[in-house]
């Protein structure tokens, strides 16, 4: 099961070896229009920041209810999310009506002091510095993934970059416990993500499954130190559907809590997502309605979480 999900060794093109970029992004193009999934090695994220992050998520979750909900989710999208309180429904993979089986903390950027700032749970002074650190990593990586992309997509390196300088990324801290699952019940149902990329770090408690090209569940297996990286629904409206954003659901059969701590990568708010240029012609033409990245996560968000459903557009 393991061959299913290729590994990308990211080492050569971030040491600027001559030729690295061209044949990692060769690679990545295979396995973005082939898999949608992948495990990446040599990121340069530093593992004691990783243990540090699960640690803080850790922490967190096993605060009272009363205090984790104090920062309760706000408007926007910052804050705790109580357990259940998600029903996957925005793609269509099969009939859920029944919530997650997951509680979540979510962080968003703090570059706009226009934003609403994100709420921190002030019994866990550490939590904000720790996060933020965390955030500020998976950020640095994900523009160093942009030049990888751009050229496996033959655009030039610094394509996606402007368009990606200010992101709507945000992190999500979950908590998976211990459940004995019923019908139609998941820790969290099968779906595909809405950002350009997600990327997922490595932790002992296994859960991941994704769905193969030929409709198989497989579980993704842990391999210490590395990302998984999947290709996120952005990012397949922008390649017109070449790059797969590939389904993926998660359980916990563990007797352990299970804790997953997600970086979601997207473009900028006002990026308007269509079409590439080198994945359309005249066989191929635009597959999808062009939309901002800013429209189509609120869209997403009111499809997906209760908090927002009373605003949510009827359709994407």
């Amino acid at each position: 099961m393991s061959d299913a999900i290729p590994l990308l060794d990211l080492g050569p093109a971030f040491a600027g070896e001559p030729g690295a970029l061209e044949a990692t992004a060769a690679e990545l193009r295979r396995i973005c229009e082939t898999v949608g999934f992948l495990f990446i090695a040599n990121h340069g994220v530093p593992f004691e920041l990783v243990d540090a992050t699960f640690a803080a998520a850790a922490r967190f979750h096993a605060q009272p209810l009363e205090a984790k909900m104090a920062v309760k989710l706000d408007d926007a999208m910052q804050g705790y999310l109580p357990y259940k309180s998600s029903t996957t429904r925005a793609n269509g993979l099969v009939a859920v009506r029944k919530p997650n089986e997951n509680e979540a903390f979510f962080v968003n950027p703090e570059r706009d002091p226009a934003r609403p700032a994100n709420r921190w749970p002030e019994a866990i002074p550490e939590f904000r510095e720790v996060t933020l650190r965390y955030f500020a990593a998976l950020e640095a990586l994900s523009m160093r993934l942009l030049p990888i992309y751009a050229r496996a997509l033959d655009l030039p390196a610094d394509y996606f970059t402007p368009l990606c300088d200010r992101s709507l990324s945000s992190l999500r801290l979950t908590h998976y416990p211990p459940v004995a699952y019923g019908s139609d019940e998941y820790g969290i149902a099968p779906h595909t993500d809405s950002s350009f990329f997600t990327l997922l770090a490595q932790n002992p408690v296994p859960g991941l499954q994704i769905r193969t090209q030929a409709g198989e569940w497989i579980s993704a297996p842990v391999i210490p130190r590395t990302f998984v990286v999947n290709t996120g629904d952005v990012l397949n409206r922008w390649t017109n559907g070449r790059f797969l954003s590939t389904p993926h659901r998660a359980f916990n059969t563990m007797d352990a809590p299970r804790y997953a701590i997600p970086y979601f990568f997207h473009p900028n708010p006002e990026t308007m997502i269509e079409a590439l240029p080198t994945c359309v012609d005249e066989a191929n033409p635009p597959r999808f309605p062009a939309q901002t990245v800013g429209e189509y996560m609120a869209w997403f968000r009111g499809q997906n979480y209760a908090h927002f459903r009373k605003d949510a557009a009827t359709a994407a």
